[in-house]
């Protein structure tokens, strides 16, 4: 297990913008720093309205200098966070915890595909130059809609020059996972971050390599869907409710506002503990999630409510669970 992540004061030191919509953050913890791994995040507190929450940041870089950096992308469909940071000046004053790590870099492989989708850049940076200083066999694949939206790309190019390939959806470029994953030594591993039909693509694609399940590692954020967020309506027959989800607060928070006793963790869509079983559905259900295989989506029998949506109807669920 790892270490128990504490909470600290922090200051804001500086902010930059990276593209037009994501944004870098230079956060000066009080007390003893605690130097971060590479794929290391931080927590910080962040006010949505007048509700406290927390959101967790993949850390960019090494930070040995005493300041955690952050970056950010501004949501058109935020539940509160991304618009909370950008809002903050040079000097606030934030609530922020020492590193955790769900998607630890593993050293002394014989090599290593790091795959980078959007803003799922920021862990992926950190690891490229963790293997660059460390003198490994690796190659960084980064997927973006437009050379707009690419974050981090031209200091890594400085970094690791052609062992970052770059594909832009303008200009019709696709990453062959396959052919990728059939180049890779034996003993490789493979590390993803970025939406969700990017993993799922990459999940299917190396079961299809037959290569070991634990040498794909990823790691996800739970606002990439297939379908545009939207409003939606719950009904939960075992309870007499009816709940409207609004675009921008997930269905578990909905039901934890309207009284609905929930269970939940990680509220990423890996652990599982907030999912529900789904009675009727008249719209589609946009799983978000990455603890449900792609059979088990196609199923629909349940879903994680922490990330999970509806598109174009409503759902009928069911919890044994009474209201508060």
């Amino acid at each position: 297990m790892g270490k128990q992540v504490e909470w600290r004061k922090g200051t804001l030191r500086s902010v930059r913008d990276l593209t037009s919509d994501i944004r870098l953050f230079e956060i000066e913890p009080e007390g003893e720093f605690v130097v971060p791994t590479p794929g290391s995040h931080i927590n910080v507190g962040v006010h949505i309205g007048e509700r406290p929450d927390v959101r967790s940041y993949s850390i960019v870089g090494p930070c040995q200098d005493g300041l955690y950096r952050i970056a950010v992308k501004r949501l058109r469909d935020s539940r509160g966070g991304s618009l909370y940071m950008w809002s903050l000046q040079t000097g606030a004053q934030l609530s922020v915890s020492t590193p955790g790590n769900h998607f630890d870099l593993s050293l002394g492989r014989p090599e290593y595909i790091l795959l980078a989708g959007g803003i799922g850049i920021t862990p992926i940076f950190t690891m490229a130059l963790a293997l660059a200083h460390a003198g490994a066999n690796f190659r960084v694949l980064y997927a973006c809609r437009s050379r707009q939206d690419m974050a981090l790309a031209d200091e890594l190019r400085l970094r690791i020059g052609d062992r970052l390939q770059v594909f832009l959806d303008e200009e019709g470029a696709r990453v062959d996972l396959d052919a990728e994953i059939a180049r890779l030594a034996p003993g490789g591993e493979l590390y993803v971050c970025g939406p969700i039909g990017m993993l799922e693509a990459a999940k299917r694609a190396w079961q299809r390599s037959g290569r070991p399940v634990d040498q794909l590692r990823f790691e996800t954020f739970g606002n990439s869907g297939r379908y545009a967020t939207e409003p939606f309506r719950v009904k939960i027959p075992r309870l007499g409710m009816e709940v409207d989800v609004p675009p921008n607060k997930t269905m578990l928070e909905a039901l934890e506002a309207a009284g609905v006793g929930m269970i939940s963790d990680c509220r990423r869509g890996e652990c599982g503990l907030c999912a529900l079983y789904i009675l009727d559905v008249s719209g589609t259900v946009d799983h978000r999630d990455v603890f449900f295989s792609d059979e088990e989506k196609a199923e629909n029998r349940k879903l994680c409510t922490c990330v999970s949506r509806v598109a174009g109807g409503d759902i009928t669920i069911d919890t044994a669970d009474r209201a508060a």
